[in-house]
């Protein structure tokens, strides 16, 4: 807010109204102090919030979104069941100009330093926690969340579909299991499937942990732009692609949600193209009636 004063909107997943209510009390305390602890310690900040400042401001992600001006979008906890496992869940920012993304950081707490996969989902020595952060027309950049060295980030450069490993969601309202295996099996992929809650498989995916990432939520699930807009740029600034399953650009400017034909496909721009066939061929075998 600080920084673009009057020139911008939050569009966010939540809202202070749980926190208003009876017993909230000691949370939004916790929070206020955490808060300002925070801003004493960057030293930009000459300034003290109140609790109430804080809920204020938390309800100021009330905006709809939309192609004109600036949006934030905030998702501040994105895959709470992995969160509350102790798993993987990701902090999600993303700036929106004119419905365009320009901007995206990711936290991902729980992501090992170094590459993962699915037989080695944790990291042997604990060294956890990345930023991924990407700027349009600027690339995608890693960093320790201890503030250390910063790289450039790559997407994977595999093109033999069979030596590619692929990402989807634990949740099964998220992600069809039975559409992605048939995906994988039309592309000839060998590894099993990385499941992960959050954003999180964006910013792995931007780092070549994998290849492939598919999400084919249930009908009738509307996806959000906050679950989405942060980690579409950072695979795209890392050299990736991100469609829907028709092959369109995810569209950010239609408010807080996004109108898809039927899910979301991500890739290196060598399988996209392997990868766009497999869906379509899949999903026209989904649809044919059963005898």
């Amino acid at each position: 807010m600080q920084e673009f004063p009057g020139e911008f909107s939050l569009v966010a997943e939540e809202d202070s109204n749980d926190l208003r209510k009876d017993g909230g009390g000691e949370i939004v305390e916790r929070i206020t102090k955490l808060v300002n602890e925070s801003l004493t310690s960057d030293g930009s900040y000459g300034v003290s919030l109140s609790s109430e400042d804080i809920l204020k401001a938390i309800d100021s992600g009330k905006s709809e979104g939309g192609s004109q001006g600036r949006h934030w979008v905030l998702d501040p906890i994105d895959g709470t069941k992995g969160f509350v496992k102790g798993d993987q869940y990701a902090v999600a920012l993303a700036l929106l100009d004119r419905g365009n993304v320009v901007l995206g950081v990711l936290a991902c707490p729980n992501l090992p330093l170094t590459s993962i996969s699915f037989a080695h989902p944790h990291s042997p020595n604990n060294e956890v926690g990345c930023l991924f952060f990407a700027e349009v027309g600027r690339g995608t950049y890693m960093q320790p969340l201890d503030g250390s060295s910063t790289v450039k980030v790559q997407v994977s450069a595999v093109e033999n579909p069979e030596e590619a490993s692929f990402f989807e969601s634990y949740e099964a309202a998220h992600s069809m299991h039975d559409l992605s295996s048939l995906i994988a099996q039309k592309l000839g992929v060998k590894a099993a499937p990385i499941r992960m809650d959050s954003q999180v498989k964006y910013g792995a995916l931007s780092r070549g942990d994998g290849a492939i990432y598919l999400r084919f939520p249930r009908n009738g699930y509307r996806e959000k732009i906050w679950d989405h807009a942060a980690g579409s740029i950072v695979v795209t600034e890392a050299g990736g692609v991100v469609t829907d399953a028709a092959g369109k650009q995810l569209d950010f400017s239609k408010g807080k949600y996004l109108d898809l034909d039927t899910g979301i496909i991500v890739s290196n721009q060598k399988l996209m193209p392997l990868l766009f066939d497999a869906v379509r061929a899949s999903l026209a075998q989904k649809s044919k009636p059963q005898p």
